[in-house]
């Protein structure tokens, strides 16, 4: 039997209680128990009504927290902003992209269909923050793209979306540094590339 877990105050401990539940959710989905629950967090199983009316209850405050982006706007944070761009971009991608995949997986084991919606003024905050760190990551790079770094960032974040959904990407995974090396050079080669701008401005002309 694990030890004890030390006295919390309530708040603590349902926040306690809800990280475990999440981290038994990924393995176990929704037959997990209040038994594997309390063993986990080192609590009597009682200790878990006196937060929570139910196991439902807890189970979804986990689940919601799931969908609240902490984890990865801390880890954007620690970018290094004098690291090369792509290095940058490829670091990025691979952040979001893990929490992608992980909340895929999450989103199978609890028989989601779709995320939970959130809406309200705490999770605006997480999506702007989240947005703001991704134009931070391109920095000064920004005036060598051709669309406004808030544009580039939305298309790279849909692209990485897009390769690390198991059904949209038909299980070929497009990894963070195919997501970066597309959303910064495209697919044309460069002799294409000049006979496309050419084809277009004689469009634009005529």
């Amino acid at each position: 039997m694990p030890p004890r877990a030390r006295p919390l105050s309530p708040d603590d401990r349902l926040d306690q209680l809800v990280d475990v539940t999440l981290l038994l959710l990924r393995e176990h989905g929704r037959a997990v128990t209040t038994k594997q629950i309390a063993e986990a967090a080192g609590v009597a199983e009682g200790t878990i009504f006196r937060v929570v009316d139910t196991k439902e209850e807890l189970v979804d405050r986990a689940i919601s927290r799931a969908f609240t982006p902490g984890a990865v706007v801390e880890r954007l944070e620690e970018i290094d902003p004098t690291k090369p761009l792509r290095q940058r971009l490829v670091l990025m991608t691979s952040i979001l992209q893990q929490r992608y995949r992980a909340t895929f997986d999450l989103m199978r084991k609890v028989g989601l269909v779709k995320p939970p919606v959130h809406d309200s003024p705490e999770a605006e905050l997480w999506r702007a923050r989240l947005a703001e760190l991704m134009v931070r990551v391109v920095g000064r790079d920004a005036e060598r793209l051709t669309v406004p770094p808030q544009e580039f960032c939305h298309r790279l974040r849909l692209l990485a979306f897009a390769g690390a959904h198991p059904h949209i990407s038909d299980g070929h995974y497009l990894e963070a540094e195919a997501v970066v090396d597309t959303v910064l050079g495209g697919l044309l080669a460069p002799f294409a590339r000049s006979e496309t701008v050419a084809i277009t401005q004689d469009a634009a002309c005529s």
